[in-house]
């Protein structure tokens, strides 16, 4: 009895779990927007994740964890460099080259990348038709929700400059997916979160460094910032943080990571939603088809599917044997490239092109 008990609350802990990161990271999408009015990108990041962090932090002191376990620390700052970190900033460089329409389009594709990278889940996600039938109907979907912005906007001058970016970054939100999952999330309990505050306070750090190089923090007029700004700031930092962002790293622990990475599929979706309701939006048919399938992507990714061939899965087990050993030695030299980031930008507008 106790154990059924115990399951029902994990099966009920995982349905929350996806609605925090399929509909409340939807609505950031929303609240960044209208933090983005009076906050340069660089300080909304940077204030965001420290406070978060640190409230996290807390908390989990206060429940008894260990926050300063030194291998939980060198882990999960290696994740929350490469996760969060070299993503938003990466994503925010690429805006400067593209459409916002475009943004979403590429940025979505980290499902994909997801699939393509989970190299343990090999023989369990390619011999799955379902899993790459779905990856690949749910980016369509993306793509049509974005579509008819897409052709009635101009391209930038650089705009493969922006590409080349977000692909980087959506690379870069995968294999930290992936090292959190398979190497980070072995440092703690399921149940515990001192590594996801972790992952946030060395964002900031990065954060605040880029913030400073670009003379944001110099330049913030901190009187004249709306209670609308202050407002977005809050929910960012409870609701798509403290909230979302950790529940992100429990559905690591307890579900497979292309599942997981549907969310980049969904939160599209939502976006679309809420500038209907809330922003007062107009949606085309195309855009309501595209939502259609983007849910019908989702289901196929979540469908399990039990009949393998023998010949496919041996040959997949082969090279799972040949490069798994590889595979997290090359992650682990990824967290350079947050500081190279640092190193070879200017963030401030008036430097790019």
């Amino acid at each position: 009895m106790e154990r059924l008990n115990c399951l029902n609350r994990k099966v009920v802990g995982v349905i929350v779990a996806y609605f925090l990161i399929y509909v409340v990271w939807g609505s950031t999408y929303f609240f960044i927007g209208v933090a983005l009015k009076d906050f340069s990108p660089f300080l909304l990041g940077a204030l965001r994740f420290t406070a978060a962090g640190l409230i996290l932090l807390g908390i989990c002191y206060l429940r008894g964890e260990q926050i300063f376990k030194k291998s939980l620390v060198k882990s999960s700052a290696i994740s929350g460099i490469v996760l969060l970190f070299v993503d938003m900033a990466v994503v925010m460089l690429a805006q400067r080259y593209l459409t916002s329409s475009l943004v979403a389009i590429i940025a979505s594709s980290t499902a994909l990348w997801i699939l393509l990278l989970d190299i343990p889940m090999w023989r369990t996600n390619f011999c799955n038709p379902f899993t790459i039938i779905g990856g690949m109907i749910g980016f369509w979907g993306v793509v049509m929700l974005y579509a008819e912005q897409f052709h009635a906007e101009w391209l930038h001058p650089y705009s493969e400059r922006g590409v080349l970016l977000l692909i980087f970054g959506c690379i870069s939100w995968a294999l930290g997916t992936l090292y959190a999952k398979y190497r980070s999330s072995r440092e703690e309990e399921v149940n515990a979160f001192a590594g996801s505050a972790w992952q946030m306070l060395f964002a900031s750090g990065m954060f605040w460094i880029c913030a400073a190089m670009s003379g944001d923090v110099q330049e913030a007029d901190w009187g004249k910032i709306s209670a609308g700004s202050w407002f977005s700031l809050l929910y960012l930092i409870s609701f798509g943080s403290l909230l979302a962002y950790s529940a992100y790293v429990w559905l690591l622990k307890v579900r497979p990571a292309a599942e997981v990475g549907t969310h980049a599929y969904v939160n599209p979706f939502i976006a679309v939603l809420l500038g209907v309701f809330l922003g007062n939006e107009q949606v085309t048919f195309i855009q309501i088809f595209g939502l259609l399938v983007i849910l019908l992507g989702v289901m196929l990714i979540s469908r399990k599917y039990n009949r393998i061939k023998p010949s496919l899965e041996l040959l997949l087990s082969g090279l799972q044997t040949k490069f798994v050993r590889s595979y997290f030695c090359s992650i682990l030299k990824i967290h350079d490239c947050g500081i190279n980031i640092c190193k070879s930008y200017t963030f401030g507008s008036d430097h790019f092109p």
